[in-house]
C-alpha cells in the first residue's frame, strides 16, 4: 500500500525541503522512491534522515506541486538531523539503511526511528482527496494528453463541489491555475 504523504528533508547547511510523495511501509522500514534529480535524494544522502509527516491540509500537496505556495512552516525533527511539518497530524522519523541505486529512481529504505502524534485524525473528507490526486495529476501533466486530465479533473470536481472547505477550494484553484499555465506555455 502507497500512503501519500508529505516528506520533508534538509540539506546539510539545514535548509528544509518539502515535497509531497508516495511512502510504502514494509517491516518496519519507510521505502521511499524519488525520482532523480531530487532535492529530497540529495538531502537524504548528504543527512542520511528525512522525515515522513501525515497530514490533511492538502494546501500543502497543491502548494508543492504548483510552486504558487511553498513557505509551509518547519521545526527541527525530534531525533535524527532533519526537520517536520511544525503542524502534522503525526509525523514519522527516518534514517537511512539501504539505498538501492537506480538511473531514474533510487529506493531508499529507511528505518523508522521515531513517531509522534500531534492531533487527532478527523476522519476522511472527499475534496481532500479528490486535492490530492488532482495534485498527481498536475506532477505528471507534461505526459498525460489533455482528455485523460480533463476527464480526471471533472471527475475529481464533483467532490471538491460536494465536500470542500475553504482550504481545499484554495488547493483546487491552485491545481487548476496549474493546469491552464500549463495549457497556455504549450500553445506558445
Amino acid at each position: 500500500m502507497i500512503y501519500e504523504t508529505i516528506v520533508t528533508t534538509a540539506d546539510r547547511d539545514g535548509r528544509p525541503h518539502i515535497a509531497p510523495m508516495g511512502v510504502r511501509f514494509e517491516e518496519g522500514f519507510a521505502i521511499l522512491a524519488p525520482f532523480r534529480p531530487s532535492a529530497t535524494l540529495d538531502n537524504v544522502i548528504a543527512t542520511k534522515s528525512a522525515v515522513v509527516n501525515l497530514t490533511t491540509d492538502v494546501r500543502i500537496f497543491a502548494g508543492c506541486v504548483t510552486g504558487i505556495a511553498h513557505d509551509w512552516p518547519t521545526l527541527a525533527a525530534d531525533i535524527v538531523p532533519s526537520v517536520r511539518l511544525a503542524a502534522p497530524l503525526a509525523h514519522i522519523e527516518l534514517r537511512l539503511a539501504e539505498i538501492v541505486d537506480d538511473q531514474t529512481r533510487p529506493t531508499l529504505r529507511m528505518a523508522c526511528v521515531h513517531r509522534a502524534t500531534h492531533a487527532p485524525f478527523a476522519g476522511f473528507n472527499r475534496a481532500q482527496a479528490a486535492v490530492v490526486e488532482g495534485a498527481i495529476l498536475v506532477s505528471r501533466l507534461f505526459m498525460l494528453p489533455p482528455e485523460k486530465v480533463d476527464s480526471e479533473v471533472a471527475y475529481l470536481q464533483i467532490a471538491i463541489d460536494k465536500t470542500a472547505g475553504d482550504d481545499e477550494r484554495e488547493a483546487w484553484l491552485w491545481l487548476m491555475q496549474a493546469i491552464e499555465a500549463h495549457r497556455a506555455k504549450a500553445l506558445t
